[in-house]
């Protein structure tokens, strides 16, 4: 008997991503470096993320993301905390994933079908105006932050596996 994940794998390895009703979209509050930027929006690429977005971002582009996944999927850029919160999609849940005391173990946490998974600095948080907004906000094991990049990686696998 195959787990939900190793079933996905197998059906990635044949046919490439297979997508499910819905969709969602990964972003990045105050992004500082150019390769979290690339490692992160490759692996939204891959997993098929519907879409990508930065607020107030904090670097100058260059070439980690060797996909150039913003040939493949919209990126959206926010300069400010208002326009992206007056500017997401309608209907679509956000989901900040932060420690916090209230926040789910995302082991437990059961994805909504439209949802964009919004991520803090790599050298802080995510601001209070836009945790205040978010439907959910959901943790990784471990008692300390992971690589932001790292952490958006996690979050999409986890869909995917959990979503198909």
């Amino acid at each position: 008997m195959f787990s939900r994940c190793q079933q996905y794998e197998n059906r990635y390895s044949e046919v490439g991503v297979m997508r499910s009703r819905g969709y969602f979209g990964i972003g990045v509050y105050g992004m500082k470096t150019h390769e979290n930027y690339g490692t992160l929006f490759r692996s939204a690429n891959i997993f098929g993320a519907s879409f990508l977005c930065m607020v107030n971002s904090r670097f100058v582009r260059q070439s980690s993301d060797t996909m150039r996944s913003e040939r493949h999927l919209p990126l959206y850029e926010y300069t400010d905390i208002a326009s992206f919160l007056s500017n997401r999609p309608r209907d679509c849940q956000l989901i900040g994933v932060e420690i916090t005391d209230t926040a789910v173990g995302v082991s437990t946490f059961t994805h909504p079908e439209r949802a964009l998974y919004i991520l803090g600095p790599e050298d802080g948080s995510i601001p209070t105006e836009i945790l205040d907004k978010c439907q959910h906000v959901v943790k990784l094991p471990g008692t300390h932050c992971l690589n932001v990049s790292v952490a958006g990686s996690i979050i999409l696998y986890d869909r995917v596996c959990k979503n198909g």
